[in-house]
């Protein structure tokens, strides 16, 4: 809900200009564009891990295709299929005998990239080392991502005395030693069939260090619901955001709130709303893929959904939600702060409104995990 601080913060600055600065953040939250590079041998499954961070499976309509041989130096952009300003581009191959990694980053014009994802499936080698120190020179951030790491647990859970832990262990180290060239960077081991194991939540944690607030929110949003960390970090961010969308749906004069003296701007509710809807992979497209991936019906996974978005967002959807006995509490809020600008109390009132709508999606999005046995 909207803290006494939040609302008496926004009270003290509450006039034209805070609102449009308000906007502002949106629109630079929503506009911001983010470049991802992932490159590293042939072979080593850089296009599966380009699908898998999209949220879609090899073989998919507009996935990267899988298992083909690189002959040019040619890099592949693709959209992100839910959030446009997100791209995620398959470098070609680093392992060709004339490879050159100055001359590789050049061609590929490495500035357009905000970070780069060096991927190795077995060990990292000599090219992968050479295009590490390069990217290090042009100072830009890089990554080492051991992938198919899910054929080396179940090639030795066959041993005796098996410890999945330790065969974790050694993999990480012998990839340190193999790396010390660059000089010790982390290295994260990645199932791109199951994204919430391993580390690739300790990788995401390593990108918020080197990503602009605006950039790092691109990225939890465009990432699929793989985990309930995942859907935390959703909530948290989008918690944040919220305060920014109800200083901008906070008009002066607006539609009014049934039941309420205030109003609010419902376009820009209705906006951030499905923004969610879509990062907690509730909508039809990603419910559907869920589907697919794990062969179980999408009614099946639907019906584990029980908040006010079962059934998508919409202006009546909205509606309904002010009818609901959560907002007893907005309208206890409301006289609590009665002495406070008519902006303020429209600004906690839809703060509640937005946040009240994060915690049913995100317990939405539990559920779904669930149901899926994920």
């Amino acid at each position: 809900v909207a803290s006494f601080s939040e609302i008496q913060n926004y009270a003290k600055s509450s006039t034209k200009e805070s609102k449009m600065k308000a906007k502002k953040h949106l629109d630079q939250m929503e506009n911001v564009t983010l470049n991802i590079a992932v490159t590293g041998e042939s072979g080593v499954g850089k296009s599966t891990f380009v699908n898998a961070i999209r949220g879609l499976k090899d073989g998919e309509p507009g996935a990267a295709e899988t298992g083909v041989t690189e002959t040019t130096l040619r890099a592949v952009r693709y959209t992100h299929p839910t959030m446009p300003n997100v791209y995620i581009w398959d470098l070609p191959g680093i392992g060709t005998p004339n490879f050159k990694a100055k001359r590789y980053l050049k061609e590929l014009q490495f500035d357009n990239f905000d970070f780069f994802i060096i991927i190795g499936s077995n060990r990292f080698k000599e090219n992968d080392i050479m295009l590490a120190k390069e990217i290090q020179k042009m100072k830009k951030t890089f990554y080492f991502v051991r992938s198919k790491v899910d054929n080396d647990i179940q090639a030795e859970s066959r041993k005796k005395n098996f410890n999945e832990e330790q065969v974790l262990q050694k993999i990480k180290q012998s990839c340190r030693e193999n790396l010390a060239p660059v000089g010790h960077p982390k290295v994260f081991l990645i199932s791109t069939f199951d994204l919430g194991k391993y580390d690739f939540n300790k990788l995401l944690e390593s990108l918020k260090d080197n990503l602009s607030d605006h950039k790092w929110l691109a990225l939890i949003n465009s990432l699929p619901v793989c985990s309930v960390g995942m859907i935390e970090k959703k909530k948290k961010l989008l918690n944040n955001v919220a305060i920014a969308a109800a200083a901008a749906a906070a008009p002066s004069a607006g539609v009014f709130l049934p039941g309420f003296s205030v109003g609010c701007e419902i376009g820009i509710m209705l906006k951030f709303f499905q923004t969610a809807h879509v990062s907690f992979g509730l909508d039809d497209r990603s419910i559907h893929n869920l589907a697919e991936r794990i062969n179980k019906p999408e009614v099946q996974l639907k019906s584990a959904m029980k908040s006010h978005f079962v059934h998508g967002v919409s202006d009546s959807m909205v509606a309904a939600m002010f009818r609901t006995k959560g907002m007893t509490a907005a309208k206890t809020l409301e006289t609590v702060f009665s002495g406070l600008p008519g902006m303020a109390i429209a600004f906690g009132t839809t703060l509640f409104l937005l946040r009240q709508g994060i915690k049913e999606m995100a317990e939405d999005a539990k559920a779904v995990l669930a149901a899926a046995d994920l």
